[in-house]
This record gives structure tokens, sequence and C-alpha cells, in this order.
């Protein structure tokens, strides 16, 4: 098992469509897949048991947050969305607006959205390169719709807090890291993801 993510360019003549790249994309269903806006696709390892556990648990954070606030809907880190630059990510973590994902078709909603979330979420894991997340974290920034972003370095305890616009900031070892404006009331809490 290869512990970086292993890039497939495809040449010109042979890219997928966007039906093609999800077909392919359910064929592979144990594999974590997503496509560049350059049209590379990146297979990524899975995530070692601790790195799983982590995220789990900031996805339930959200979800809790997000039941009870019911103004969105969130999603765990096997969902792709497509985003206007041609690209199909999948952050760790997000959620969406219901007056956002309303507006798209029950087609839509069940292939990769063609929508950007409105919150970001990613988990850096020991294989991860911070740049390559930041690069990553950067192309949401620059989509229609997105609010907020946040990279979690754990190696480094560190979070990144990315909106649209303005410089990224940056919170050592946080033990709490709030949703702000974005999202009301999220407050996620560091001890069980440190």
């Amino acid at each position: 098992m290869f512990s970086s993510p292993l890039i497939v360019r495809i040449p010109p003549s042979m890219q997928m469509t966007d039906e093609q790249f999800f077909e392919f994309c359910q064929v592979n269903h144990d594999l974590r897949i997503e496509r560049n806006q350059f049209q590379e696709i990146s297979i990524m390892p899975p995530t070692g048991s601790e790195t799983g556990n982590r995220n789990f648990n900031l996805a339930g954070q959200l979800y809790v947050w997000s039941e009870q606030d019911s103004t969105g809907i969130c999603f765990d880190s096997s969902t792709g969305f497509k985003l206007s630059t041609g690209a199909e990510r999948s952050p760790d973590a997000s959620w969406i607006k219901l007056e956002r994902w309303n507006t798209l078709s029950s087609e839509q909603q069940q292939r990769f959205a063609p929508i950007c979330p409105d919150f970001v979420l990613e988990l850096r894991s020991p294989s991860d390169h911070l740049q390559t997340l930041q690069e990553k974290m950067a192309e949401y920034m620059r989509e229609p719709g997105i609010q907020l972003g946040w990279l979690i370095d754990r190696k480094h305890r560190q979070v990144y807090i990315y909106r649209p616009g303005m410089p990224t900031e940056c919170l050592e070892n946080p033990t709490t890291v709030s949703g702000d404006r974005i999202l009301p009331g999220f407050i996620l809490h560091m001890s069980k993801v440190w």
C-alpha cells in the first residue's frame, strides 16, 4: 500500500467526462479519489486508524451542531463536490446551507454536486504534505459560495482559518475553534483532535 497520494495523469485525448469520472469512482468505491482542475486524478491512501478516529470525531461534532442548528446539512469525507474549476474534491468534513443545497436538482444531489460547500474542513494526516493541503484550501477559497475553511495540522497543533478575500489566520494549539458567524454556535473542541 502506498503512503502518499498516487497522481495519475491522463492524456488529453483520453480525458473522462464528468459522467465517466463519476462511474470510475463508483466502480472503485474502495478508493479515495479526487480530480484537480488539470484533470489529474489523485488516489489517496486510506488514513491510519488514529487519523480516522480524529476525523470521525470532527465530523461527529459538526453533525451534532448541524442537527441542532437545522439551517444546513453536513457531509463526510467520502462526498465529492464538482467545483467551478472542473475539479472534483472531497473535504474531510463540510457543511452547506439548505437554501443553497435545495437549488440543486435531485440528480445533481445524487452525483458529485456542482457546488462548493459553505464550510470545508481538512485534517492533515501524517502522509499529507502541508503545502498540498494549503493549495487545496486556497482552491476552495476561490469558489463561489465558500465562506469558511479550516485546515487542522495535528503534527504542529495548528489550525489554519481560511476566509475568502482575507489573509489566512493560524491558531497555535487552540483548545477550541469557533465557527464565527458562518456556523453560529459551533465550537470545535480540540482535545479529541490533538
